[in-house]
């Protein structure tokens, strides 16, 4: 049995994945202080096949940090205006400054991918790409920044199960698109897209990091635990202000609550709704 075969038969336990969750994100708040209190920029770019589990780890890693110095870039089609500029400008625009994170949900390297398959730019645009890309990001490097890029590899059979679960889920269905459809058809020509973009833009600055994703829970973990070892840095606690006490009233009086339009407690009719049915299940 191979590696991706056995991950997906012996998929992770769900509250052991809970509890190493809580405690990598507690971890990352820690991390994000150090940033923030240190000036460092950093930039992570998520990359790989479509529902790979890329939005899905970047919502984990996101959920308690500060969205002040923490932020996600998932930029849609560029614009008339936009393909006129230098392809890099539109991404260029959206780096940290001193104190932030920023993670790209896809990033320039659509031009590797999408944007080679299905035909958006020319041989020469894509070519260039290649050459530029690293020099882009060596440049990024030099200037201190802190830069992780990870792929997220994913199996055509779990693949096609995850769009198929996705087109079944009224929560998820935005989720799908014809684009994404065209992954399947076009299987191997993304493949071929891919090794191509990983020959020319793995650098000893910037290499690529692979991320074995046929379980997303042990993708997560693993995505973040990375990025938490492979960054140098002093865990920081958060400075917590002290809390005041309360002083006492001056003697205002409020206007009365009957003058003020609440929302209605729709949470009280479903509680009511809950015993009504509960009861008359137990009769």
């Amino acid at each position: 049995m191979g590696k991706q075969a056995a991950n997906r038969a012996r998929r992770m336990d769900v509250g052991l994945y809970e509890h190493e969750l809580k405690r990598l994100q507690a971890e990352l708040v820690s991390l994000q202080e150090w940033v923030r209190a240190t000036g460092q920029r950093v930039v992570i770019v998520f990359e790989g096949r479509d529902a790979a589990g890329k939005g899905s780890a970047i919502k984990r890693i996101t959920e308690y940090l500060n969205p002040r110095w923490a932020r996600i870039a998932a930029l849609p089609a560029p614009s008339e205006r936009e393909k006129t500029q230098w392809y890099f400008q539109r991404y260029v625009e959206h780096l940290p400054s001193a104190g932030e994170i920023v993670l790209f949900d896809r990033s320039w390297y659509n031009r590797a991918g999408v944007e080679r398959v299905m035909g958006y730019c020319t041989d020469e645009e894509y070519e260039r790409f290649l050459v530029q890309a690293p020099l882009l990001e060596r440049m990024l490097v030099d200037d201190g920044v802190i830069l992780r890029k990870y792929w997220f590899s994913v199996s055509d059979v779990e693949q096609e199960h995850r769009f198929r679960s996705r087109a079944k889920d009224p929560m998820r269905r935005w989720k799908l698109s014809p684009m994404d459809l065209e992954s399947i058809t076009r299987w191997e020509d993304y493949s071929q897209a891919k090794d191509r973009m990983m020959q020319a833009t793995d650098k000893p600055w910037a290499p690529w990091f692979v991320v074995e994703s046929e379980d997303k829970r042990r993708s997560r973990l693993n995505v973040m635990h990375h990025l938490l070892t492979s960054i140098p840095h002093e865990p920081l606690e958060p400075v917590v202000p002290p809390i005041p006490k309360r002083p006492a009233a001056h003697g205002y009086v409020r206007p009365p609550q009957e003058i003020q339009t609440y929302v209605p407690d729709h949470a009280e009719r479903v509680i009511a709704a809950h015993a009504r049915a509960s009861k008359g299940s137990s009769s």
